[in-house]
């Protein structure tokens, strides 16, 4: 994964998006070998996360589709090989051999190289830092004329905290969690809840793993209310309202994390 994937500004602010589920792209030896057409594709992917991310001055939006290799899941699993690694879908004509397998693992440890550069130099920077892991996730898996899922166990948007030291940053989740829910556009607000659908998958678990003092990042899982799963269109009205109310969270969240930094080298 050696092309430009990110976009790290000198706008001096320790929040930085990600958006690693959003690309499209397989390499030719891949793509020959894949069951799953591009539709199929694009609908377990996380279209227009990558707009979303690009909000953040700082923000890192991987070009590779999950169905080459999964950078959100550990390296063992990173490479779907069966049904089972991808909700029972038959993704290859026929069981991907070794050497193309390894070939997409190398992306991977690629891409965990640079991340570890990036944050580190964050870590520097900052002392500490917050990372906002945009994801999507369907609510209409039933088919294109199926009713959307009870929205009981489907929030609008799922603030996944299950990897981190949830008492060391609850000042920033909380933050977010405050500012992102009372956003209004239109006399309404989004549904957001703590932990219902989502946890945090292999990248934050990585970053806490990794930069335990330093690394604060909430996984974002947007229910795709905000557009047609089965077709790819986008609600462009829907789609604004989460933009402006993400973006709405960016001051108190820099402000909540620079506080940190500040106790933190103050107790040194």
């Amino acid at each position: 994964m050696k092309e430009a994937i990110w976009n790290i500004s000198d706008a001096q602010e320790p929040l930085i998006a990600t958006a690693i589920h959003d690309g499209h792209d397989v390499r030719e030896e891949v793509k020959d070998l894949l069951h799953l057409s591009d539709d199929d594709r694009l609908r377990e992917q996380d279209p227009y996360t990558g707009d979303l991310a690009r909000t953040a001055k700082n923000h890192i939006i991987p070009k590779k589709s999950r169905f080459e290799v999964d950078l959100n899941r550990p390296r063992e699993k990173a490479v779907y090989v069966v049904a089972e690694d991808a909700w029972g879908l038959k993704v290859w004509k026929q069981r991907p051999h070794s050497e193309l397998i390894e070939r997409s693992l190398n992306q991977y440890d690629d891409f965990y190289t640079e991340l570890h550069r990036v944050y580190d130099d964050m870590c520097r920077r900052f002392g500490a830092f917050v990372v906002f892991d945009i994801h999507s996730y369907n609510h209409r898996r039933g088919g294109p004329d199926a009713e959307p899922e009870h929205a009981d166990g489907h929030p609008e948007v799922n603030v996944g905290t299950g990897t981190m030291d949830r008492g060391r940053w609850s000042g920033v989740v909380d933050r977010f969690i405050r500012d992102l829910s009372s956003y209004k556009s239109g006399g309404r607000s989004l549904d957001v809840r703590e932990n219902v659908k989502f946890f945090g998958g292999n990248h934050p678990k990585w970053s806490h793993q990794t930069f335990p003092d330093s690394a604060c990042v909430i996984a974002i899982e947007f229910k795709k209310f905000f557009m047609d799963e089965w077709t790819g269109e986008v609600y462009s009205s829907e789609f604004n309202f989460i933009s402006e109310a993400l973006q709405s969270t960016f001051d108190g969240v820099n402000a909540e994390i620079r506080a940190i930094s500040r106790k933190t080298t103050a107790g040194r």
